[in-house]
């Protein structure tokens, strides 16, 4: 295998540079998630009011997109190592605008949680084959490591993340909540234009003369539906603690997960190779603790300020707005530097003030301390995923780097599972400040188990050291 594409560079590619052709759907693509996660922030009350449902019910909004791009992320992920990015990257960018009518027109509650699973779906493939195509022009051009691609990549996704919400405020200031469904369809639209006109057409990483056949046979499909049934009811358990047999299910699911992998001649994960590498594991490790503590300050919190402090969406929007900057600002400046050790440390330390400054809110908190919360909160949200993201690009495999970086993102969306749980569990029949401080006592455990983890591996003071920008 000499190469992670065989492709001629399109019209205009310089041969010796990154192909910057390939920058806009990349990152249009890769911010259909995160915008679409981050802007139920501010519905989930308005919506729970207009089909008469609790926080409880609500959550699954929530939920539902997290479980299926958990599932989905590695699957598709692993489809984009075999076939290429460009019929993935279609094919799931076309599902999200399908999502965004059904939303749009969603009569109940169950309808609007189905089209949030199509989102989920849809949105699978735009970052592994974003990370698939910055690692293949990487090899074509000679270069290792393009710092100033991936940081764009990580500082748009971490800028829509926060600024979902004072943009699902505007929205529903100006529409009601069905707007945030709704703009699904033009951003469709565009990743589809944009897509055909400029990524490349690839084909399957196979040897010479290899059939179609040949290729189907990689696809361990056995190994897809264990992974989704194990996620299932490891989420569903979550949600539903008094099922207790369910975390019976999610054990024994898993074990028949496990084992038929180590078995398979081409895993679906590949468990072995996983296991060996303990710097990857830990970088998931840390993926996986720093979204509980960032999706449940940011469900938990938002949800808080509307339920108790009595701010409209577009004013909880607004609140969060300094956070954006200061996360944006942050991840820009941090990131072309290529130390990721220094910045964990930092992020990880950060989370820590966050949530520990959270225990001092009320219900008469002054607003300038609200928005002191949110600053601070947007520090390690700058420069944890870009540390992370980077470190997966460093520590994995080049053949499975759609694989790696889809199992990235669902550990990413395991810890969205468990911080929804979280919340639900912290709010069980409405928001109380109580209820928001032991939320916070669970993130703060949260946060010091993932500065132990950064202090602890000794392999990061060596990834991207000797990595140079394009």
């Amino acid at each position: 295998m000499t190469s992670l594409l065989h492709r001629t560079p399109p019209p205009g590619a310089a041969a010796a540079g990154f192909d910057r052709r390939l920058v806009l759907p990349l990152m249009l693509g890769s911010i259909l998630n995160p915008i679409n996660s981050s802007m139920i922030a501010v519905t989930l009350v308005p919506i729970g009011i207009a089909f008469g449902a609790p926080p409880a019910q609500t959550v699954w909004l929530v939920s539902a997109l997290y479980l299926a791009t958990a599932v989905g992320q590695p699957v598709v992920g692993r489809l984009v190592d075999l076939y290429g990015p460009r019929r993935l990257y279609l094919a799931g960018t076309a599902l999200v605008g399908l999502a965004g009518v059904l939303g749009a027109l969603a009569p109940s509650l169950a309808v609007l949680v189905a089209s949030r699973v199509l989102l989920g779906l849809g949105t699978c493939a735009a970052f592994p084959a974003a990370m698939y195509l910055i690692r293949s022009e990487a090899r074509r051009t000679g270069k290792d490591s393009p710092a100033g691609v991936l940081t764009a990549l990580s500082v748009t996704n971490q800028t829509i993340a926060i600024v979902g919400p004072t943009l699902g405020g505007l929205l529903v200031g100006l529409g009601g909540w069905r707007t945030i469904f709704t703009v699904n369809i033009p951003l469709s639209i565009a990743c589809l234009v944009l897509g055909s006109l400029r990524l490349p057409r690839s084909t399957p990483l196979e040897a010479p003369g290899r059939s179609a056949r040949g290729v189907l046979s990689d696809i361990d499909a056995v190994g897809m539906v264990l992974f989704a049934a194990t996620l299932g009811a490891f989420m569903t358990t979550l949600m539903t603690p008094r099922w207790w047999w369910l975390a019976i299910v999610t054990v024994l699911v898993g074990a028949a997960f496990a084992r038929h992998e180590l078995r398979a001649t081409t895993p679906f994960l590949d468990l072995r190779v996983l296991a060996t590498s303990r710097p990857l594991l830990a970088t998931y490790a840390r993926q996986w603790l720093g979204s509980i503590v960032a999706y449940a300050f940011l469900y938990g919190y938002t949800q808080w300020l509307e339920g108790t402090r009595g701010f409209a969406a577009s004013g909880a929007g607004l609140l969060l707005l300094p956070m954006s900057v200061t996360s944006v600002v942050v991840a820009t400046v941090s990131g072309r530097r290529p130390q990721i050790r220094r910045k964990l440390v930092v992020g990880a330390v950060g989370l820590v003030a966050a949530c520990t400054l959270v225990l001092t809110l009320g219900d008469s908190s002054a607003v300038w301390l609200l928005v002191g919360v949110a600053v601070l909160a947007g520090v390690p949200q700058g420069l944890l995923s870009l540390a992370n993201q980077n470190a997966t690009y460093h520590q994995a495999d080049p053949g499975r780097m759609g694989s790696a970086a889809g199992l990235l993102r669902t550990f990413l969306y395991l810890g969205a599972i468990v911080a929804s749980a979280a919340v639900a569990a912290a709010f069980p029949r409405g928001t109380t400040s109580a209820g928001l401080h032991g939320l916070a006592w669970f993130l703060v455990a949260c946060a010091v188990g993932l500065l132990v983890l950064v202090l602890a591996d000794r392999s990061l003071s060596r990834v991207g050291a000797r990595s140079a920008a394009p």
